[in-house]
């Protein structure tokens, strides 16, 4: 994910939702972002709550940053409506058979305005994942789906949400997982899968040059994912043709607003849920 267009600011409240071991969480608290870590799995969660402490003790974020863990289904998830100002879902959708609905919900706890970052498999390197094993994508839990970027684009789109952009990532990622593929999934043995693995290691840590700018080269051919920005617009859309303040239904101007009422509302604070809530 590329935080020049995911820009998390102080203070933003951010879900990572299906966080898995937390690696993006982790980003997100570094940045003073409040966050939110939410994934089905409860010893994940144990473990992203262990690592979210060990960083307050290091001092590895700001003072007036948060982070918490949240069990739950991505298809019903316990937040308010409009509630976060960005949310990651990386490598997620492709797991969910009723991936619209998860899409809809996303839409829904999203401020309006606030950005999306999907994250999936890109098409080929994934096929040739399926092509060479059949463990990889018939386990449970697994990838039930493959797909193309314009697919993914066209459900965000038909869900509300506006595409603003996309990229490739982890181009060196790819041929691991087809070695891996190819040997055995489980297979952590294997001398070539072993050897690969401690490269990828090295490069996450090291981050030399070289290795940067071979997957700069790869990620448009090979990416192992690829990544959606996408933002909840702020207000419906105008029909076209059709003048501010006009009529959805005949174009005329619309009614002015009533007069406020000296009375108080019989839904006052005390009986509206605020957004903080949760």
């Amino acid at each position: 994910m590329d935080f020049q267009r995911f820009r998390v600011t102080p203070g933003e409240r951010v879900l990572d939702m299906g966080c898995g071991a937390g690696r993006h969480a982790f980003e997100l608290y570094r940045r003073g972002a409040h966050v939110v870590a939410f994934d089905l799995d409860a010893e994940e969660l144990a473990g992203v709550e262990r690592m979210f402490g060990a960083m307050r003790l290091e001092g590895e974020v700001p003072a007036d940053a948060s982070a918490e863990t949240v069990r739950g289904d991505a298809l019903a998830m316990p937040f308010p409506d409009d509630h976060f100002d960005r949310i990651v879902a990386s490598e997620v959708l492709e797991h969910i058979p009723d991936d619209m609905r998860a899409m809809r919900e996303l839409l829904r706890v999203l401020k309006p305005g606030g950005q999306l970052a999907v994250t999936v498999p890109s098409w080929l390197p994934e096929r040739l994942c399926w092509a060479l094993s059949e463990d990889y994508h018939t386990a449970p839990g697994g990838h039930v789906r493959i797909y193309t970027r314009a697919e993914l684009e066209a459900k965000l789109k038909s869900t509300g949400f506006r595409v603003d952009g996309h990229h490739h990532a982890h181009g060196l990622h790819s041929p691991y997982w087809w070695i891996k593929c190819a040997v055995g999934v489980d297979n952590d043995a294997n001398p070539l899968a072993k050897a690969y693995h401690q490269v990828l290691v090295w490069d996450i840590m090291k981050r030399p040059l070289a290795t940067r700018l071979a997957e700069k080269a790869l990620n448009p051919v090979i990416g192992k994912s690829v990544v959606v920005y996408v933002t909840k617009p702020a207000q419906p859309s105008r029909p076209a043709g059709k003048p501010a303040g006009a009529s959805a239904e005949t174009g005329t101007p619309a009614e002015p607003p009533a007069e406020p009422s000296a009375e108080p509302s019989a839904e006052g604070p005390a009986g509206r849920e605020t957004a903080d809530a949760v």
